[in-house]
């Protein structure tokens, strides 16, 4: 595996204590295995494109939805504050990775899209974050992958 992909994180689970509720160790082996997973992602990132993993985030979004989203879209589904869509959306216009122009029918709402270079920057980013993903994850059987999707979908479905 990449020396990227490789790296240590600190452990959400050293915070248990024996008696703990099962909950709360189910919760915390979560937690540790999502910032694991992300903490990863976010190196390999940074290191193979110099991005960061919001900025990839912002336009996986915007794949997503070709015609282009409007910043208070954009917000939503990336479940951020406003601010933080037009700071990452300011630096992607400035690097011509996207294109934000007013809403002709309401000048104070942005529309958003990924530019033919966004496009293509975003193509290779996926690609390899589906490899860095696989790498991570792949040695789970799919039997295994299976039942946890289950389980995780009972959890879901709980909360």
């Amino acid at each position: 595996m990449n020396d990227t992909l490789a790296g240590t994180s600190l452990d959400q689970e050293t915070r248990l204590h024996e008696d703990d509720h099962h909950s709360i160790k189910l919760w915390l082996r979560l937690l540790t295995c999502s910032s694991l997973v992300e903490s990863r992602l976010r190196a390999a990132l940074r290191e193979e494109f110099d991005t960061t993993l919001p900025r990839f985030d912002f336009m996986a979004q915007l794949e997503r939805a070709p015609e282009g989203l409007t910043m208070g879209e954009l917000s939503q589904r990336m479940m951020v504050s406003g601010g933080n869509v037009s700071g990452i959306a300011a630096q992607l216009v400035k690097e011509g990775l996207v294109d934000r122009r007013p809403v002709p029918s309401n000048r104070r709402t942005f529309m958003v899209k990924l530019t033919p270079k966004g496009r293509k920057m975003f193509v290779a980013m996926a690609e390899r974050h589906e490899q860095w993903v696989i790498a991570l994850l792949g040695h789970l059987q799919a039997e295994d992958v299976d039942q946890l999707m289950e389980l995780l979908k009972r959890v879901k479905a709980g909360l």
